[in-house]
């Protein structure tokens, strides 16, 4: 038996047409158009590819996009100046600050700064908090994607047994909240979890975010379990530069009952994600309901 491939490209088109579909909609009736501000501080050249993509699948599915590109000498002053201007911008209903900044911002104090509900990565205090206890939140938009991506392939997830591996703030903690929200079961485990192996074996739905390349072996896996693999990591093979998730690919595929490639699986999930929050807090914003299906 192989396992079912979840393809995340297909799915995350699917997610930033039915956005599309929504904001054009919103266009027509209400001549309202949603906005997401990303800020990048410096040149970091991974978040320059993410910024641009960004950018470009923002205007694609018909919104409003504000870039703001920061020298890497800016200070927190201005910085936090800038995020008090979009704040009170009613053109702009997301703001995404690009993560990593430079070492001398602080990063805790800036993501703080935001007005929790234009916080469409979900990194705020107060939308860990209202998720933590089961509000209606902003949530992190990889968390998001794994959890669209789970409801589609097993419908209910009541009652299974989920393992997270990696406590992450990003990943990890949301992650196992939003699954303690769809009433599964649910263990944090990480690099440092007793007898790892036969934790992982008792999950239905497996996922990785532990940010270490093919650390979960198939053996790992319960025969027929989804396993959603999180981790994007780059390594040597064979004298070339490979993609390679936590989870060791060939042999889970082999064992699980459906599985996220990388890349290719969760991946792509994240900036369609980052539009249906943008989408959601527009519509929040403006007492309109909520898109059926985009939310946690």
């Amino acid at each position: 038996m192989t396992a079912t491939i979840i393809d995340g490209k297909a799915f995350a088109a699917n997610v930033r047409a039915q956005v599309a579909g929504h904001v054009t909609r919103l266009k027509e009736e209400q001549g309202l158009t949603p906005g997401l501000a990303v800020v990048l501080v410096g040149e970091d050249p991974a978040s320059e590819v993410y910024v641009r993509n960004k950018g470009i699948q923002t205007r694609e599915a018909g919104m409003a996009s504000f870039e703001h590109k920061l020298d890497a000498t800016t200070s927190e002053a201005e910085l936090l100046d800038l995020i008090g201007k979009l704040n009170a911008d009613p053109a702009v209903h997301g703001i995404l600050v690009q993560l990593p900044l430079p070492g001398h911002l602080d990063a805790d104090l800036v993501i703080n700064a935001i007005d929790p509900a234009k916080d469409v990565d979900g990194f705020h205090i107060s939308n860990v908090g209202l998720l933590g206890t089961g509000q209606k939140a902003m949530v992190p938009c990889t968390p998001l994607g794994c959890l669209m991506m789970l409801r589609d392939h097993l419908g209910s997830l009541s009652g299974l047994n989920a393992v997270v591996v990696g406590r992450s703030n990003i990943v990890g903690k949301p992650m196992a909240q939003l699954l303690l929200g769809e009433s599964c079961t649910v263990t944090i485990a990480h690099s440092r979890t007793k007898d790892l192996a036969s934790v992982c074996r008792g999950a239905d739905i497996l996922v990785a975010a532990v940010g270490r390349p093919e650390m979960i072996p198939g053996d790992w896996v319960k025969p027929g379990a989804t396993v959603i693999d999180v981790g994007i990591n780059r390594i040597e093979r064979d004298g070339k530069t490979k993609l390679v998730g936590d989870v060791d690919f060939a042999s889970a595929v082999e064992v699980a009952g459906a599985i996220t490639p990388v890349p290719g699986g969760v991946g792509p999930m994240t900036i369609a994600c980052l539009l249906a929050n943008t989408l959601t807090a527009f519509c929040r914003a403006n007492g309109l309901p909520e898109p059926q299906g985009l939310t946690a």
